[in-house]
């Protein structure tokens, strides 16, 4: 069997460090194959905090392939240029027609909302919970949501159990489990 698949889409500046790398390294740990792709083709990412992160890939050209996930990371300008990004919209509403999962971290639900992606239940960082309320979102404060096929969560200090939420969707309860045990979790 092949393994799972996760793209996490990258705006040049302002995406939230902490939810990338630590959403890409523990799925990477879970067995997941992970692409990072920016905007622009291959450009460094300034991070919110100043990190700097080389994408595998530009959007274009990972835009036809399929993955078993797409994840948004939060962060400001970034989500605001993600929300205002087409081909993001075109990948997340073809992800949504397909069944895979999306999930989004931080402000990164109001990029879901941008793009017409309406799950039943959803979380994000306090900073745009009226934003998502005012666009017609149901809300809770859980830490993590999973409301069918789109998992959101509150911000860095959750990147972790987000993380662990997805590799449990993806590939399995066990695996977390063996997961936790090795991050010390």
């Amino acid at each position: 069997m092949s393994p799972k698949t996760a793209l996490i889409i990258m705006a040049p500046e302002g995406s939230e460090e902490m939810e990338i790398v630590i959403t890409g390294d523990v799925l990477f740990s879970g067995g997941v194959k992970v692409t990072y792709a920016g905007l622009s083709e291959s450009e460094m990412v300034k991070c919110s905090r100043g990190v700097r992160i080389v994408p595998d890939a530009s959007l274009e050209s990972v835009k036809n392939q399929t993955f078993d996930l797409v994840m948004l990371p939060g962060g400001q300008p970034g989500s605001d240029t993600l929300a205002g990004h087409n081909e993001v919209g075109k990948m997340l509403r073809a992800q949504a027609d397909s069944g895979g999962l999306i999930a989004a971290i931080c402000a990164a639900p109001t990029v879901l909302m941008s793009h017409g992606i309406k799950p039943n239940l959803i979380t994000s960082h306090p900073s745009v919970r009226k934003q998502l309320e005012s666009g017609g979102y149901n809300y809770s404060e859980d830490r993590v949501v999973v409301s069918g096929k789109v998992i959101t969560s509150r911000g860095p200090g959750t990147a972790f159990e987000f993380a662990l939420k997805l590799v449990e969707l993806l590939v399995g309860r066990e695996k977390v489990d063996g997961l936790v045990e090795h991050l010390v979790l």
